[in-house]
């Protein structure tokens, strides 16, 4: 019995009995949180509103606020456009809003000019005949697209009887034209045709426009807005009723199936306050 006792005491004293721990592979390791950190990143790139070519001539309040400008910089933009003037270069656009250098050179590469702006910059100088100067200026003085007729419209190369009706016709559904682009939504309107429709005709007096609260809207008056059908407006309702109160606009975006390339024209008619 001694003798038991006496080999069982020596082999607990010599054999080790801790569990052996595998080192841990630091550069697997970072390597997935390598990966987690880049799916992130890509999360909040598809999370960010995606930028149109625009014509700065015509920005919204509401698109100035999403390329960062303060609302000092688009009220001197909304007051030199009540004046009837025109945005034609970058430098003039810095010195109508006052904005930075970095901003301007962060949204200056999606500014788009009509062709007629383009061609004058592009063009050779040259002896002018005055006389003819003065003729060809006011042959392409800009009109307002919200006040131009069916025989108006007809001068443009490529509109017709049909187009010139369905472009008032689609003039009176929205209740005006707001913003330019607005043009290229006409139905079978061929967008080289638009284009050269928005050189003899622009938005210069766009209509007053009184915003719907979405927190206090009917459906019939959601659902009057052309951008919206009667499903997506069935789901802002529900939207509505499960969170209580629409805090801004940019929560629409979180209802599944939401048109995202249509919430900038959506939010010319809507505010969530």
């Amino acid at each position: 019995m001694v003798f038991i006792v006496i080999t069982l005491q020596l082999f607990f004293f010599f054999v080790d009995f801790t569990e052996d721990h595998k080192p841990i592979d630091t550069s697997e390791a970072a390597r997935i949180q390598k990966k987690i950190d880049s799916l992130k990143e890509l999360e909040l790139a598809l999370k960010q509103p995606k930028i149109y070519p625009f014509n700065p001539s015509f920005l919204t309040d509401y698109k100035g606020y999403q390329l960062g400008m303060s609302t000092t910089e688009i009220d001197r933009l909304l007051q030199h456009r009540k004046q009837g003037k025109y945005i034609n270069s970058e430098k003039e656009f810095q010195q109508v809003t006052g904005i930075s250098d970095s901003l301007l050179q962060a949204i200056a590469p999606y500014f788009k000019f009509p062709d007629w702006v383009l061609e004058k910059r592009n063009r050779k100088p040259r002896r002018i005949d005055f006389a003819a100067e003065n003729t060809r200026e006011s042959e392409f003085t800009v009109q307002d697209l919200n006040t131009a007729t069916a025989e108006d419209l007809k001068k443009i190369n490529g509109v017709g009887d049909k187009l010139s009706q369905r472009i008032i016709k689609y003039r009176n559904i929205l209740g005006g034209y707001l913003i330019n682009e607005q043009l290229y939504e006409v139905y079978c309107l061929d967008k080289e045709v638009a284009d050269r429709v928005l050189e003899r005709f622009q938005v210069i007096s766009p209509p007053e426009i009184e915003k719907i609260n979405v927190n206090t809207a009917t459906f019939k008056e959601v659902l009057a807005i052309v951008y919206i059908d009667y499903e997506l407006t069935k789901k802002i309702f529900d939207y509505r009723n499960e969170v209580a109160e629409i805090q801004s606009l940019e929560e629409l975006k979180k209802i599944e199936g939401f048109p995202l390339d249509k919430f900038d024209r959506i939010a010319l008619y809507l505010q969530a306050k």
